[in-house]
Order: structure tokens, then sequence, then C-alpha cells
């Protein structure tokens, strides 16, 4: 079981800094992430209004990732900031094994003089494999570094 967590840190990081290099904002993410405390955390623009917002956590004895696809990402009215919503895969490797989907409501601000933006979300988990479950804990706050 250790080398089996041993090759999917390995892989997991090979595959997060690969995506990486075509990210436009990369991160930290603080709050609950997958039952842990602290994630790295990724933007990736899918277009004008859609993309994909991943995480990968470590901590409480494994390790969890988050791949949410936002598919709703506009400006709010009259402001400088953006509201999201989005949904998609959660997985925690560790034990207990967990296998689910997550959802996701958050608001962000975009500095324009300078290339940080800071977001505050929402992220209710449903917990479908090892246990069947509903977390709704999940709040966070992301400080990303805007990359283009």
């Amino acid at each position: 079981m250790k080398l089996l967590k041993i090759f999917s840190l390995v892989l997991f990081l090979g595959l997060f800094a690969a995506m990486e290099s075509h990210a436009q904002e990369v991160g930290i993410r603080f709050g609950n992430v997958n039952g842990n405390d602290v994630a790295l955390d990724a933007v990736f623009s899918l277009g004008e209004f859609s993309r994909v917002h991943g995480d990968l956590s470590f901590g409480n004895s494994g390790m969890g990732i988050d791949l949410l696809w936002n598919p709703i990402y506009r400006p709010i009215e009259n402001s400088d900031f953006n509201y999201y919503i989005g949904f998609g895969p959660s997985l925690f490797l560790g034990d207990p094994f967990r296998l689910g989907a997550a959802g996701e409501i958050g608001a962000e601000y975009a500095f324009a003089d300078v290339p940080l933006v800071i977001g505050l979300d929402w992220r209710p988990y449903f917990i479908l494999v090892e246990d069947t479950d509903f977390n709704a804990g999940g709040f966070g706050l992301n400080v990303r570094w805007r990359l283009k």
C-alpha cells in the first residue's frame, strides 16, 4: 500500500507539473480541501467564460485531488470581482480511500496592477466510494499568481 501511495504521489506531481506549464494561474488554497488544510491550486482557461480549477492537497494521511470544471465564470456587474460555479471529480488517496464529486461556488478579485488573484469559495463534497457521505464544510481562500 505504501508503494502505491508513493507511485500515485509521483504520478500526480508529474501530471500537475505538466499541466502547470499551461496554467494561467498558480498558487495555494487554504481551508478544507478534500479533508486536508492546504493545496496547490491552479486554474486553466478553456475560453472566456469557462475554466478548469485543480487542487492537489497533502496531509491527514493522504493526498487529495480535485479537478473542477467551472462552466460559469463571469464578472459581477459593475465591479472588479468575478464569480464562478462548477463541479467535478474528487479523489482522496489515503486511509480511507475516497472517490466522489465536488461542487464549487466562489468569487474572486484579480488585481489590475499586480498579477495576483484572491478568491473565496465554498466546496461541498458528495463521496461515493469507500463510504457514501455528504460533506458541506469545504470553505477556502485561494491566493494565485497570474502567469498570462
